[in-house]
């Protein structure tokens, strides 16, 4: 029997940001994934592929080709291939359109950890960033905090424009930091290899969420802000030793690895614990999450 093909449009029209949350409640609940990435490099272009494999669920390979200069060319500067394998056989069960995966996983990984970190009366968000990524979390944050207003600020303009124009209750922010001073989520979406999210901008009870950096060059907050939050991260194995976020600052000792409090599969200590504090999230999106959602996916697919 041929494996489906799994398109973007008929794939989402099946999903849901709640139910993908539950889907990384129970995927977390299983033994621990054996994750395995690898990074090529030829310049600011990158090839990054990853597997996963999760006993009682199966395995998962996924490579992205990141390609900034894309853009110049009205191209996706984010490409690349999924394909998802049953645990009992190592069959291919189905190949899934990479940018379905990457769009569900990547936001479902921030609110899922937003419902636990962040206030759950939080109104005001802001999204920094404005590309393809942002508009996910526009949409994600907007099911799981139905009430919120949001706000959007990019170094270019009209990507903020454009953005704010795709959905209406989207406002334009023109100072970054007056933009910053007045939200209850932060979610940083960039390609930047330098913070431009500074520490005393910060306001208590607020939560900040990174999902930008991939590579170990790559910061979008500064020290100050890893010094006045409570640090947390979807996995311990894929973040801290791989992306700049927390490995620049934790070989200047700036922060230690103690400093990173919890990970998805400590789900007790992955917690606010009192209303006032920063708490900090990075999201690395690792392979074992492009499964469980590759698999949410398939489960959908099936029972349509």
């Amino acid at each position: 029997m041929t494996p489906p093909f799994i398109p973007f449009e008929e794939g989402q029209a099946l999903l849901d940001w709640a139910a993908l949350g539950e889907a990384f409640r129970e995927g977390h609940k299983c033994p621990k994934a054996v994750i395995e990435d690898s990074f090529l490099y030829r310049g600011d272009d990158t090839v990054l592929s990853r597997a996963a494999w999760i006993d009682g669920m199966g395995q998962l390979v996924k490579t992205a080709t990141i390609f900034p200069g894309n853009t110049a060319l009205g191209l996706s500067n984010i490409n690349g291939a999924v394909t998802l394998f049953s645990d009992e056989t190592g069959i291919l069960e189905a190949v899934i359109d990479f940018h379905l995966v990457t769009k569900w996983k990547t936001a479902g990984d921030s609110v899922f950890a937003a419902q636990r970190l962040a206030r759950p009366d939080s109104r005001n968000i802001l999204i920094i960033g404005a590309g393809t990524v942002a508009r996910s979390l526009r949409e994600a944050y907007g099911a799981i905090f139905p009430d919120a207003k949001f706000t959007v600020w990019n170094r270019t303009p009209a990507g903020a424009e454009a953005l704010a124009s795709a959905y209406p209750d989207v406002t334009l922010a023109s100072d970054l930091e007056t933009a910053v001073r007045s939200a209850d989520i932060v979610t940083c979406a960039t390609m930047s290899t330098q913070p431009i999210l500074r520490g005393d901008w910060l306001q208590p009870g607020q939560h900040i969420d990174l999902i930008g950096a991939y590579r170990p060059d790559m910061r979008e907050a500064d020290d100050a802000c890893l010094k006045r939050a409570r640090i947390f991260v979807d996995s311990f194995d894929t973040t801290i030793a791989h992306i700049g976020e927390l490995k620049i600052p934790i070989e200047a000792k700036t922060i230690s690895k103690q400093d990173v409090l919890a990970d998805f599969y400590q789900p007790d200590d992955f917690k606010r614990i009192g209303r006032d504090e920063i708490t900090l999230f990075k999201n690395g999106g690792g392979a074992h999450l492009d499964l469980m959602t590759s698999r949410y996916i398939l489960e959908a697919w099936r029972a349509r």
